[in-house]
C-alpha cells in the first residue's frame, strides 16, 4: 500500500490535479480538478481557474484516493513539521456555534478539506469516511503551502490506476450502500445531487445518466465525502460568504466554456455571487455543491466571536489575492436577534422529497440534537404537491444544534426559527410497585387542576413483554398504584 508523503511547503499548493470531470463524454468539461464533470484526457490543460485552485486538469493532477488512501499522511500522523498546530477538533466540538466559510478567493473541493484539515478536523475522519468507499488506485495527500505569508494546508489527491467512468446513479448507490455514519451518507448524497442535478441542466439529459470520468470522478467523490465527515464532525452550523466569480474561457473536451463553469453557475441558484476582474476559475461545480449544500445563510460576515481559523490553499498564485479559502469557527456573541428573550425555538422545514424513514431518522436525529420534542405534519405545497413539515421544540441554546441537525438530516436547503414563549407543569418521576415489577411514572402537578399521571410506557411493554399480559394491564396497574 503506498503512502502519501507529507507535502512539504514547496509541495504544497503546487501540484496540478488534472482531473477527468464527471460530465458526459460528449459533454466533456473541463472543470477544475474537483468538478466531477466529464472532461475528456484531452482537457488536461492547466487551465486558468482550477490551476488557481489546484486543478490543473490533466493525468498529472496525482490525485490518488483508494483503499490505501488510509495514507494521508499528514501532521496528525506524527510526522514532524515546522509549523505548530492547534489541538485536533473533537466530535461534536462545533455544536451550537457558527461555522463561517469566508471565500474571498472563491471555493473548491481541495481547498474545502484542506481548510477544515488547518481547522483541526482529525485527518482520520477524512481517511475512514474514504475508506468506507469500494475504492481503490489512489491516495491521499496533506501538504502545507504559502500564500502571502500565510501558512496553509493543502489537500491532494493521488491517482495510480485506471479508474473507470462513474454515472450520477452508480455513485449515489454507492454512497447509500457504503458503511458510512448515516448523517455522513446523508449529506454527501445531497451535495452530490446537487452536483448531478446541475450537469443534467447543463446537458440537459437525465439525473442518472451524468457521467464522472475516471480520475474526475475520484476527486469528486472523495471532496464530497470527506467535506461531508468533516462538517458532521465538527457539528456547527455553516454560514457562507457571497463568492466571487471570475471570467474568461476553459477549454474543454468538446470545445471552449465560459468561466465560471455552467454547472457551477446551476449549483449556487439562489446562492450570492459577486464579478471579480480575474480570468480564472474561482469557484468550481464541486465547490459550489458543497457550500450551496452546507450553507444555511450567505453574508460578508457574521456577528460571532472567532475562536479557531483554519486556510485551504490552492494550487496556484493568483495576481491580485492570496489563493486561500478560510473557514472560521466561531461562538456567538449576541445570539439570533429574531428570537429575542424567547426561552424556546420552534425550527421547522417544509419537505416534499422525503421519505418516511428518513423522516423518522430525522426525528431521532433532532431528539439526539437536544429537542424537546419532534414531529412531521403533513401538508401540501405548492403545485398541489403532498410534503411534510419537520419540526422540533428546543431550549433556546440548544436552537442551533438542532436546526443544523434538521437541515443535516433533511433535504431542506432552509428553515424557520419561531421564538415562543413555554408553560411547563412542575413534574416528577418516581417509581411504583406492581404486580408486574416496578415501574416508573411521570406526576406533573401545579396550579393546573388535578396531576397528570402518565406511567412510563417503555417500562410497561418491557413488563408485559415479561409475564405475557397486553400492555394496557400493566399501565392500569401503574395508574393504581401511583394513586394510592
Amino acid at each position: 500500500m503506498g503512502h502519501g508523503h507529507d507535502h512539504d511547503d514547496a509541495h504544497g499548493g503546487q501540484h496540478h490535479h488534472g482531473h477527468a470531470h464527471g460530465g458526459h463524454d460528449d459533454h466533456g468539461h473541463a472543470h477544475g480538478d474537483d468538478h466531477g464533470h466529464a472532461h475528456g484526457d484531452d482537457h488536461g490543460h492547466a487551465h486558468g481557474g482550477h490551476d488557481d485552485h489546484g486543478h490543473a486538469h490533466g493525468d498529472d493532477h496525482g490525485h490518488a484516493h483508494g483503499d490505501d488512501h488510509g495514507h494521508a499522511h499528514g501532521d496528525d500522523h506524527g510526522h514532524a513539521h515546522d509549523h505548530p498546530r492547534a489541538p485536533l477538533l473533537e466530535e461534536g466540538a462545533g455544536t451550537g456555534k457558527v461555522l463561517f466559510f469566508d471565500a474571498f478567493s472563491g471555493i473548491a473541493g481541495d481547498m474545502t478539506i484542506a481548510a477544515l484539515l488547518d481547522l483541526g478536523v482529525p485527518l482520520l475522519v477524512i481517511e475512514r469516511a474514504v475508506a468506507a468507499l469500494p475504492l481503490d488506485g489512489f491516495h491521499l495527500h496533506r501538504g502545507h503551502a504559502h500564500r502571502s505569508g500565510i501558512v496553509a494546508t493543502s489537500f491532494d489527491v493521488h491517482v495510480e490506476a485506471p479508474q473507470p467512468e462513474r454515472t450520477y446513479g452508480s455513485i449515489d448507490a454507492m454512497l447509500a450502500a457504503a458503511p458510512l455514519d448515516p448523517p455522513v451518507a446523508a449529506l454527501a448524497r445531497r451535495i452530490f445531487r446537487r452536483l448531478g442535478e446541475a450537469e443534467a441542466a447543463v446537458h440537459r439529459i437525465r439525473l442518472e445518466d451524468v457521467h464522472f470520468h475516471e480520475v474526475g470522478a475520484v476527486d469528486a467523490i472523495v471532496d464530497i465525502v470527506g467535506s461531508a465527515a468533516a462538517i458532521v464532525h465538527i457539528g456547527a452550523e455553516v454560514v457562507g460568504s457571497p463568492l466571487p466569480m471570475g471570467r474568461g474561457f476553459v477549454k474543454a473536451r468538446h470545445g471552449i466554456l465560459p468561466l465560471p463553469p455552467p454547472a457551477a453557475v446551476a449549483c449556487l441558484r439562489g446562492v450570492p455571487t459577486y464579478g471579480v476582474e480575474l480570468d480564472a476559475e474561482l469557484v468550481t461545480p464541486t465547490g459550489a455543491a458543497i457550500i450551496a449544500t452546507l450553507a444555511t445563510r450567505f453574508e460578508r460576515w457574521p456577528t460571532f466571536a472567532p475562536d479557531r481559523i483554519g486556510f485551504g490553499a490552492g494550487q496556484r498564485e493568483l495576481p491580485d489575492r492570496p489563493n486561500l479559502l478560510r473557514v472560521v469557527l466561531g461562538t456567538r456573541t449576541g445570539g439570533d436577534e429574531s428570537l429575542g428573550s424567547a426561552s424556546h425555538v420552534i425550527v421547522e422545514a417544509n419537505v416534499d422529497d422525503l421519505t418516511g424513514e428518513v423522516a423518522g431518522h430525522a426525528i431521532e436525529a433532532l431528539f439526539a440534537a437536544g429537542a424537546l420534542d419532534a414531529w412531521a405534519a403533513p401538508i401540501t405545497m405548492k403545485k398541489g404537491r403532498p410534503a411534510l413539515t419537520i419540526a422540533a421544540l428546543a431550549a433556546a441554546p440548544q436552537a442551533d444544534a438542532v436546526a443544523t441537525a434538521l437541515l443535516r438530516e433533511t433535504t431542506s436547503i432552509g428553515l424557520r426559527k419561531i421564538p415562543v414563549g413555554r408553560t411547563e407543569r412542575p413534574r416528577r418521576i418516581t417509581t411504583v410497585q406492581t404486580a408486574y415489577g416496578a415501574i416508573r411514572v411521570k406526576i406533573s402537578e401545579g396550579p393546573f387542576g388535578p396531576p397528570q399521571i402518565k406511567p412510563e410506557f417503555d417500562d410497561c411493554a418491557a413488563a408485559a413483554r415479561t409475564h405475557g399480559v397486553p400492555v394496557r394491564e400493566v399501565v392500569s396497574a401503574a395508574l393504581s398504584a401511583a394513586k394510592k
